[in-house]
């Protein structure tokens, strides 16, 4: 099985406050991340897929298809936006960076032909990021 790799980033601003919380659970539980006036991230994503290479082409998807679908399904849908506000798919969702990775597997999944989706990585910080392989 060989496995391929594409990073593509994206900026955007979030809040995490659980509004059946008072204030003070909520700065509790969630810090600086419950700041009334959101704050944002530099999101770094990897997109994995797997599969068997393609004996015409050597490609188990082509890398300029990936990064479009990537592009055009995510970045271009999450890029400069408040995740609270301004995405009406993540509305009513805490968007931790645990969430938004589930939501990027849901749009990027039918959009992935000729190989499977293996994991997704999202990078929050250069500290901390999840892993999702649509379990």
């Amino acid at each position: 099985m060989i496995y391929l790799t594409r990073k593509e980033h994206f900026n955007a601003a979030h809040q995490l406050s659980n509004p059946e919380w008072d204030l003070a659970k909520n700065e509790l539980v969630f810090g600086k991340c419950a700041n009334k006036h959101f704050h944002g991230h530099n999101y770094d994503l990897y997109v994995t897929v797997k599969g068997m290479p393609d004996k015409d082409t050597g490609f188990i998807m082509n890398v300029k298809d990936l990064s479009r679908v990537i592009k055009t399904e995510v970045c271009l849908l999450l890029d400069h936006k408040n995740l609270n506000i301004d995405v009406v798919e993540l509305k009513g969702l805490m968007v931790s960076t645990e969430n938004l990775a589930l939501f990027i597997w849901k749009k990027l999944i039918p959009h992935i032909k000729g190989c499977q989706l293996h994991c997704i990585k999202l990078y929050e910080t250069e500290n901390i990021y999840v892993e999702y392989f649509g379990e």
